[in-house]
């Protein structure tokens, strides 16, 4: 016997309010996404197109001169491998100290509990300054070193908040209740149960972790000398610098001059692509942790 579904015919108003919604979700859409395609679109160009403005849509006059010239010298890989190295290491370890801070912070029994939260906060809004940061930096021996890259942005005050409000609103205290009758201490059940039901928070304060280390320059800047240690962007940022001080020479060519400046233009979209298609590349896999882990932990207790 064929089960009939019933459905509600929607109203003459929910139907224009369906096609409005569609309509300006798409809208936002394309605007959010126009700029990305046109800076793939400007990388892949001839120079003198990419200035004048007749790139739209489409690459016109391809030319793949400002990925050879971005290539062109092996400092491009050193940057990737050192900034793969600090995203991955400082990302798990952000991971991992991040869980521990929320957690505990999270159970009511901790002692100081409210007060080690509000030193947490205040260190939100005031800090010490860069010369006060340069030399504990310096005091611990960590100047110059990857280490020193790794640990700079471990630990975030925001991340901390978010896994805290996750653990306060997804794990009931009867869940607790259950695992202490059983005979399950804190270590147990945060690593055998509390971290297997929060993947979603996870994921979205990975991605966090994982764009910022992917984007840190300042901090390498400012601590490192050693060129084989800097991180791709600030690589990236050397081949710009190059690329524009031969643009100042006044005894050059008049033809070696407009070339130099058509290479330039689309090596500096060339460089933001090579700088953010991997990490781009990353989101689609934990999209829907992502969107899950925003929701949740978007209101703080």
């Amino acid at each position: 016997m064929a089960v009939h579904k019933s459905h509600i015919k929607p109203s003459a108003s929910d139907r224009v309010f369906n096609i409005i919604n569609h309509f300006l979700m798409i809208l936002i859409v394309i605007i959010m996404f126009y700029p990305l395609w046109y800076i793939l679109c400007a990388s892949m160009s001839d120079g003198k197109y990419a200035q004048n403005g007749s790139v739209l849509l489409f690459p016109v006059g391809w030319n793949f001169l400002g990925y050879k010239e971005c290539f062109r010298t092996g400092k491009i890989w050193m940057g990737y491998l050192n900034t793969i190295i600090y995203t991955v290491c400082g990302t798990a370890l952000g991971v991992f100290c991040s869980i521990l801070a929320g957690y505990s912070l999270s159970r009511k029994d901790l002692p100081g509990g409210s007060i080690i939260m509000k030193l947490f906060v205040f260190t939100m809004y005031f800090g010490g300054g860069t010369i006060p940061y340069y030399i504990i930096i310096k005091s611990l021996g960590l100047l110059n070193t990857r280490l020193m890259m790794i640990l700079q942005g471990t630990i975030t005050v925001y991340n901390i908040i978010l896994i805290r409000s996750y653990f306060v609103q997804s794990l009931p205290p009867d869940l607790k209740e259950a695992a202490d009758i059983d005979g399950c201490n804190n270590t147990t059940f945060l690593f055998k149960i509390a971290i297997p039901l929060s993947k979603a928070i996870i994921a979205v304060v990975t991605l966090y972790l994982a764009v910022s280390y992917w984007n840190s320059y300042f901090w390498a800047m400012i601590f490192l000398r050693d060129e084989s240690k800097a991180p791709l962007q600030i690589i990236l940022r050397q081949i710009l610098l190059i690329s524009n001080a031969g643009s100042g020479d006044q005894n050059m060519d008049p033809q070696a001059l407009a070339a130099l400046n058509k290479m330039r233009e689309t090596l500096k979209y060339a460089v933001i692509i090579v700088a953010t298609i991997p990490i781009i590349a990353m989101y689609p896999f934990i999209q829907k942790y992502f969107v899950q882990g925003v929701m949740i932990g978007s209101i703080k207790g």
